[in-house]
Parts: structure tokens; C-alpha cells; sequence
């Protein structure tokens, strides 16, 4: 599995929000500054949160946007899923292993089942504001994504 810039970003983005923005709104620019990241790409990851309901956006001339609900409440896995689509490892492995022909694929089957079972469980287990706390740990973003 490969996670690209706009799953990782994502990610940056939202702790960006949480550490910098928490009691007010914070414009795509500004984040894109900080963060070093292209201000384009970054707001079209913002609309893909926003859509998803981990965002929202905050009108007028101190507007921009917000965390939408509890840090607690935003998995690792969620903002991935969003940006990324599935997280499977390979197409089989969210099929019954009774599926596969054979003792050979169904026992193949199973690893890439448990790959795909520690994957998940590890990212819908980390939160946003376990982030926020790993920041304020080591004080640097890029040491935390």
C-alpha cells in the first residue's frame, strides 16, 4: 500500500487546523504558507474533506475553515479512506477466503487479510487529537507526519 501526497496532506492539513486554527477559522493560503505545500492542491483537498464532513467552511473576510467535530471523533483511517479509497492491500483480500479455489490461494488469502486487519486497526485507532498531542510532544509538524 502506497498513501499518496493527498491522503498525507490531508492529514497535515487537519493538524494544521487543530494546532493553529482551533478557536478560529484558517484560509487555504495560509495553511499552504505554513505547511510549505502547493495553496492549489491544498484547496482541493480541502473540498474533498468538506464533502466528507471533517471540514467546514467558515464565510467572509475572516473566514476559511474549521475542524468539523470532535478531535477524538476524526480517525487517521477516516481522512485516508476519504482521500484515498480503500485501504486493501490486494483486490482478494476483502473476500471470503471460502471464495478461493484451493488450499494455496485460501491460505495466501488469510495473510493478506491479517496485513489488512493490522493496517486498519492501526489507523482507525490513532485520532486527530492524538496528533495534536504527538505536535505539542515534539513540536514539529514534519516530525509528525
Amino acid at each position: 500500500m502506497r498513501i499518496s501526497t493527498k491522503g498525507r496532506y490531508a492529514i497535515q492539513f487537519l493538524l494544521d487546523l487543530a494546532v493553529n486554527g482551533s478557536d478560529k477559522p484558517e484560509s487555504v493560503k495560509t495553511v499552504a504558507t505554513r505547511l510549505q505545500l502547493s495553496e492549489k492542491y491544498l484547496e482541493q483537498i480541502a473540498s474533498i474533506l468538506q464533502r466528507a464532513n471533517l471540514i467546514k467552511s467558515v464565510l467572509g473576510s475572516k473566514g476559511g475553515y474549521v475542524v468539523n467535530g470532535s478531535y477524538e471523533g476524526i480517525t487517521v483511517g477516516q481522512v485516508l479512506r476519504t482521500t484515498e479509497g480503500s485501504l486493501t492491500l490486494v483486490d482478494s483480500a476483502g473476500e471470503s477466503l471460502t471464495v478461493c479455489e484451493g488450499k494455496i490461494p485460501s491460505v495466501t488469502a488469510r495473510v493478506w487479510q491479517q496485513l489488512d486487519d493490522s493496517i486498519n486497526h492501526v489507523v482507525d485507532n490513532i485520532t486527530l487529537q492524538d496528533l495534536v498531542d504527538w505536535y505539542h510532544e515534539t513540536g514539529e509538524m514534519k516530525k509528525v507526519i
